[in-house]
Formats: C-alpha cells, sequence, structure tokens
C-alpha cells in the first residue's frame, strides 16, 4: 500500500511503499477515502523538517534537554546513534480521515466490514491506503453524510473540545483569534450553541469566510473594527470568552484578548501561539485561562487510546470518541457546514506536490482533502499455518551450518533499542543476512528495511514463522509480547533472541517452557548483555577465582520515566523492575557464577526505590538497589564485589578497578559505554551458525526470569521467596 512520509533529518516529503498494516484486537482496519490536511499542525510539522540542524534545535527546546540527558547517561557515541537513527527516519503525516471498515479485529462489535467511519489520531488515521484504527478512536458516520464531509472529524473533534472548555452559554459573546481551519470550525460550533461570534484574522477572505459561516463581525487585529463590534455586542463590558486559535511567534493574541474580555472572562487556547501573558492585565480583570488538550478526554492516554478502555459517561461526559460522534452528527444534521471550507481536493498520489505548493504559498487554502483511489480488492487476512517441528532432545545441538552460509535473520519489532543498539551491530556483520523485518506499523517496517538493509518488510508474523529459509528470530517488541512470540517462534523451530524479560508472569514462563518441550527446541538467548561487557570481563580476569562467599552491591540509578513512557503501563507491561530488573540480576549471577536461591525485596513507602537482596548456593549475596530519585548527572550503574581481601569496582561501564595484592585499573576511558551488545550478537550468531551452545544456558535464563518475577511476590509477601530449581 501507498502512505504519506517525511524524512525529519533532510524534510524529504515522499509518497512511500508500505506494508499493510494487521489488524490487531482492538481495532479495525479501513480503507481511507478522504484524509484531511491540517494546514496548521502538519505544515508547521513539515516547516520544521525543512530547517537547519540548529533551526530543528530551536523550535524544540525540550527534545534538546533529552539529547543531553541521555549524553550524560549513555555517552555521545550512543547518543548520537539513537538522536540520528529518529532524524533520520520516515516519520507519517494525517490524523484525520474518512474511510470503509475491510477487518473487524477480535473483540470489535460495534461496526461491521463495509461500514463507513471516521478516524482519529497522528497514529492511526494516516494519510494511508490503509489503516488499522483502535476502538476509541473511530465513530460510524451517520447515513447520508459524505465521507469527504466526515473526514473532518478529528478537527472538528479539537474544535469542539475547544469550546466545551469555554463553557459558553446561550447569549454569550465571543471571540476567536485565528479563522484558520480549527477558527473556522469553533465560530460554527459557538453560533450553534447560540452564542455571538467576533473573529480576528489578519486575512481578509478568511474574516468574509467566517461572517459567511454566522460570525457577527470580522476584522484585522489592528482594525477599530473589531473593538467596536465587541463593544456594541456586550455594552462594553467585553467579551465573554476568547478563543485563541492562532499560531506563531506573535504574543499579539493574548493581549488582544485580555483587551477585550470582560472582568472574569475566559481564553482557551487551542492553538499554538505565544503565551507570554501581560501579567498586570490577566490579574486585574482576573482572567480565567484554560488550555484545551487535542481532541478531548481520553487523549495520551494509552489505555483509553490503544486498550480501549472507555471512561464512563456518569463521569467523563464528553470523550474524544464521544466528541467525534458529536461533530459527526452535527454535519449530518447541517448545523455543521465544512463544505465552504474546502479549498482544494487532491488525488492522493499528488501529495508531495500538494505539500510543497502548500508550504510554498503556491496553493492558499483552509482545508485541502486527500481523495483516494477506489478500492481495488480487499486486503487478506494474514493466514499462514506454522510448519510441524520435528523435535529433538532438549540440550542436543543442531548440524553445523555451511561456513559459507549466511545466517538468516528475521527481526520482530524495529523500535528504538532495536533501531540504535543491535541492529546497527547486525548490519555490518559478515556472514549475516537480514531476511525480513516484521512490525505491526507498517512505516516502522518501512523504515528498518531502508536503513538495514532487510530484504523484505511485513506485518505478517505467520509468514515468517513459517518460512523454512530464516535461521533465528530476534524478538524485540514491548514486554509483554515476549513470551507469546518466543513461545511461537521455538515452536516453528528457530532459534531465537529475546529482549529482557523473557516472561512477565509464571504462567507465561511456564509457556516458554513448555514450548521448548514440546518442539525440542531450546535455541533460546535473553538479552542479558551486560554479561559480555568487555570492560566487566576484563575486570573479572583480573580478580581471578575466589575460595570464599561473596558480598555484591549493585546501585541502579534508573531515573525518571517521561510522561507518556509505555513502561509506566505495568497494568500491560509490568513493572518498571520486571522489565528491567533481570539485566542486574543476570549480571551478578555471572559474576558469582551461580544462580540464586532465594529473593528478598523491599521498597520505599511510594514504591519509588527497591532493594532486592539475592542470596546463592555457597552463601553468597548480592543487593541491587534500583532507584529513581538519585541525581540524573550521576551515572546510572556502579557495582561493587567483594571477596577473598580483594574488591571489583565498575562505574557505569567507563572505568573499573580491582583492589587486592595488586592493583588493577583500567588503563583509558573507552571511546563508549560499551555494555556488551555487540560481543553478545556475536555470540549468538556464532552458536546458530556452528550448532554449537547457546551463549548462556536455558537453566540460567530461567533462573533470572524467575529471580525477577520473584521481586514482585517478595513485595507483597514482605518475605523472602525460596526459588525452587524450574529443570
Amino acid at each position: 500500500m501507498k502512505q504519506v512520509v517525511q524524512n525529519y533529518k533532510s524534510g524529504e516529503l515522499a509518497v512511500l511503499d508500505v506494508p499493510v498494516p494487521g489488524c490487531k484486537p482492538g481495532g479495525v482496519l479501513v480503507r481511507t477515502a478522504y484524509s484531511l490536511i491540517s494546514t496548521g499542525t502538519e505544515l508547521m510539522k513539515v516547516s520544521e523538517a525543512g530547517m537547519s540542524m540548529l533551526g530543528k534545535a530551536r523550535s524544540r527546546p525540550d527534545q534538546v534537554a533529552k539529547v543531553v540527558q541521555s549524553v550524560a547517561t549513555n555517552g555521545v557515541p550512543a547518543t548520537y546513534r539513537k538522536v540520528m537513527g529518529k532524524l533520520d527516519s520516515y516519520t507519517p503525516l494525517g490524523y484525520s480521515l474518512c474511510g470503509v471498515v475491510e477487518q473487524v479485529g477480535p473483540g470489535i462489535d460495534d461496526v461491521a466490514v463495509g461500514d463507513v467511519v471516521a478516524c482519529a489520531g497522528n497514529e492511526h488515521a494516516l494519510h494511508a491506503e490503509l489503516n488499522w484504527v483502535p476502538k476509541n478512536l473511530y465513530a460510524r458516520v451517520p447515513d447520508g453524510l459524505a465521507s469527504r464531509h466526515a473526514a473532518f472529524g478529528t478537527v472538528g473533534s479539537i474544535a469542539m473540545q475547544g469550546v466545551r472548555r469555554g463553557e459558553p452559554q446561550l447569549g454569550d459573546v465571543a471571540l476567536v483569534i485565528g479563522l484558520g481551519l480549527i477558527g473556522q470550525l469553533v465560530v460554527q460550533l459557538l453560533v450553534a450553541s447560540g452564542v455571538r461570534v467576533v473573529g480576528v484574522d489578519p486575512d481578509p477572505t478568511r474574516c468574509e469566510l467566517a461572517e459567511r459561516l454566522g460570525a457577527a463581525a470580522c476584522g484585522d487585529p489592528a482594525s477599530a473594527a473589531v473593538e467596536a463590534a465587541v463593544a456594541e455586542l456586550t455594552d462594553g463590558h467585553g467579551v465573554d470568552q476568547v478563543y485563541l486559535a492562532a499560531g506563531g511567534g506573535s504574543n499579539q493574541p493574548v493581549e488582544l484578548a485580555a483587551r477585550l474580555c470582560r472582568d472574569r472572562g475566559r481564553v482557551v487556547d487551542i492553538g499554538k501561539c505565544r503565551l507570554d501573558l501581560p501579567w498586570n492585565a490577566y490579574y486585574e480583570k482576573e482572567l480565567d485561562v484554560r488550555f484545551s488538550r487535542s481532541y478531548g478526554p481520553g487523549r495520551y492516554d494509552p489505555e483509553y487510546e490503544l486498550e480501549g478502555r472507555d471512561y464512563p459517561i456518569g463521569y467523563v461526559r464528553w470523550t474524544e470518541r464521544r466528541n467525534l460522534a458529536c461533530f459527526l452528527d452535527l454535519l449530518a444534521r447541517g448545523s455543521v457546514d465544512v463544505e465552504p471550507l474546502v479549498s482544494h481536493v487532491a488525488d492522493f498520489d499528488d501529495a508531495v506536490e500538494t505539500y510543497q505548493s502548500l508550504k510554498d504559498g503556491g496553493l492558499k487554502a483552509v482545508a485541502v482533502l486527500f481523495r483516494y483511489p477506489e478500492h481495488a480488492g480487499e486486503a487478506q487476512a494474514p493466514a499462514v499455518a506454522v510448519p510441524a517441528v520435528k523435535p529433538r532432545s532438549s540440550g542436543v545441538t543442531t548440524p553445523a551450518r555451511s561456513a559459507k552460509a549466511p545466517v538468516r535473520l528475521a527481526f520482530v519489532g524495529a523500535g528504538n533499542y532495536a533501531t540504535s543498539m543491535l541492529l546497527p551491530h547486525l548490519a555490518q556483520r559478515d556472514g549475516v543476512e537480514l531476511s525480513t523485518v516484521v512490525t505491526t506499523t507498517a512505516l516502522s517496517a518501512a523504515n528498518a528495511q531502508r536503513k538495514f538493509g532487510f530484504a523484505e518488510a511485513t506485518t505478517d508474523l505467520d509468514a515468517v514463522l513459517g518460512d523454512k529459509s530464516i535461521d533465528a528470530v530476534f524478538v524485540v517488541t514491548r514486554h509483554s509480547s515476549h513470551a507469546e512470540l518466543t513461545r511461537r517462534a521455538l515452536l516453528a523451530g528457530k532459534a531465537v533472541f529475546v529482549e529482557k524479560p523473557l516472561a512477565l508472569t509464571e504462567g507465561d514462563l511456564a509457556g516458554v517452557l513448555a514450548a521448548v518441550e514440546e518442539s525440542g527446541n531450546d535455541r533460546l538467548q535473553v538479552g542479558f548483555n551486560r554479561r559480555f561487557a568487555p570492560l566487566l570481563n576484563e575486570a573479572k580476569k583480573q580478580f581471578g577465582a575466589r575460595t570464599g562467599p561473596a558480598n555484591l552491591r549493585y546501585l541502579v540509578n534508573a531515573g525518571r520515566l517521561q510522561h507518556g513512557s509505555w513502561y509506566l503501563q505495568q497494568g500491560t507491561e509490568g513493572s518498571r523492575f520486571a522489565g528491567e530488573g533481570g539485566h542486574f540480576i543476570d549480571t551478578a549471577s555471572w559474576l558469582l557464577e551461580a544462580d540464586p536461591v532465594s529473593v528478598y525485596a523491599v521498597a520505599t513507602s511510594d514504591n519509588e526505590d527497591l532493594q532486592v537482596v539475592l542470596r546463592y548456593p555457597d552463601g553468597s549475596t548480592a543487593t541491587v538497589s534500583y532507584v529513581t530519585t538519585g541525581a540524573p548527572s550521576f551515572p546510572k550503574e556502579t557495582l561493587d564485589l567483594v571477596a577473598d581481601g580483594k574488591v571489583l569496582r565498575l562505574d557505569d561501564f567507563v572505568r573499573a578497578s580491582v583492589y587486592g595484592r595488586k592493583r588493577w585499573v583500567s588503563s583509558r576511558l573507552p571511546k563508549a559505554r560499551d555494555k556488551g551488545q555487540n560481543a553478545e550478537l556475536a555470540a549468538f550468531i556464532k552458536a546458530v551458525r556452528t550448532g554449537g551452545p547457546m551463549p548462556v544456558p536455558l537453566e540460567s535464563l530461567v533462573a533470572t526470569t524467575a529471580a525477577t518475577l520473584a521481586v514482585q511476590a517478595g513485595l507483597a509477601g514482605g518475605a523472602p521467596v525460596t526459588l525452587a530449581r524450574t529443570r
């Protein structure tokens, strides 16, 4: 299928061939009929992409701060790879469309194949021929409403949420500053609510349009006519609400709002304009400044948008889905008219030229629609049988491959970690062929294919598992899917590299082990990379053998997560320690050369910081302090191992030292923090190529996973948890 994309680094716009998205549970696959260009939001993004790197940095100081923090935590090389990888990727455009339901995912019963729906979301209602849309981001289009009009549903919801935030009442007078697409819709919604409206915009054509659509008067912000109209309509008191639907760097809109608003009036920010509030003006009138967040309640909440968990109507009357449905109803009943806003309708194949014309000013428009070709046939649901795998005894190595035959790899998932920490190493490795990349979103697969040279990109996992030519599958997806994907790949006879964690529950872990037992395939590696770090390996060698029990302390200064991070979705993705803690338990067990026999965990009263004490068969102990409340400037990982009159010290994979009869200190600082990913991948590829043992015994992977899972049980029970041998 085709999709409009942009490279944020170069500014390049393209209509790209990408895989058809899969129809996942909890949503529908929609074939687009019309999609709407947001001439404000989207053109701002397009313009930013055309800036120099310095210009991009100036326009997004919030992102610059994240980069600076990443440098302090991960070092310059790793941060550079991550940032450049993000910049030099195709990103999607679009967030408002209308189309026809082509497939219905499990759990959906409110629409059927063939229904017409309006869709929302900058990850789900893209300028693409097909989109997968979760339940709370689509609404059925009323009978008789034209698809080109229903494509306005998302921007209409944005305008509607702004109006709701202003709480207008019958007879009020409102001022709308900025008469672009959102402003024109705000005008109509206010008029439909019984509010008299004055509009402000420097473009006389837009002012004339707003008056035709119901505004009492409109004019230039510097015009005396605007103030005169406000004075006449309000008997000199000022407007009840001001709606800021303007953009740009001028502070004129907020100053005008203060001048024309009545005492204790409301100012609602819908757009993205400068907000240097003149303190005296706002204080003296005690103005109520409010922000309107996109389409309405539910926006940016992954449980609402992705998992389909609705808010009870008795507590949240107007969610983003209800706003969408309400706006469609107003369109169908003629209370709002969007046809006068349509300045241009372009064929989807002409998308690049259309954007360029809008950017250059050749096309002056309030609203532009993309019209898609007639349906060329329905996308087929993925359905490839998984071949039976001949069982073999657990632990038996596979036959050696030809030394000349490349190891053919498939990646399931192509997110930040895969594209910054794994694929750059594999793409440069001789004897490796990147065969297929599988993702649930079409564009991420296409990006990985372009950047790393995958032969194929797809959203069809079954086809990959059924491909006998693929030797190994990398599972680099969200945590909740690791165990099931690993289980399926093992049953398909593939060697599997799964990023931590292997499992989030004891049941998931049992499922993986059942797949090993059923298939006889134990070719499994979990991405516990720190045991492969060159600096730590050298330090362990310098420390030498030990005779008595050891004491190990591992401080992990994890820091706080950014708001909105999927790591915070503990209901589906597990706790943060469940996702990351295996790294540190595995490292401790490797250094102590044994698997833990018991786990004791305690947390601070606010559950921000965690202490995990592991006991080992020879009496050794390891304490992992996992904290989020430390200083960001302090190193992320520090480790001390004490035994037999010796001390091993590791400082964040930058410096290591051993104190004993002789002192050893790493000779020089490495060029980058090497946490072992490259060496780990080399060991895995060698095992796959030669048929030799996996780099880490399965028993150790299971023991580390069981210990990680026991932490939550220990916190709940307040007592040590004994670890029974799984195998």
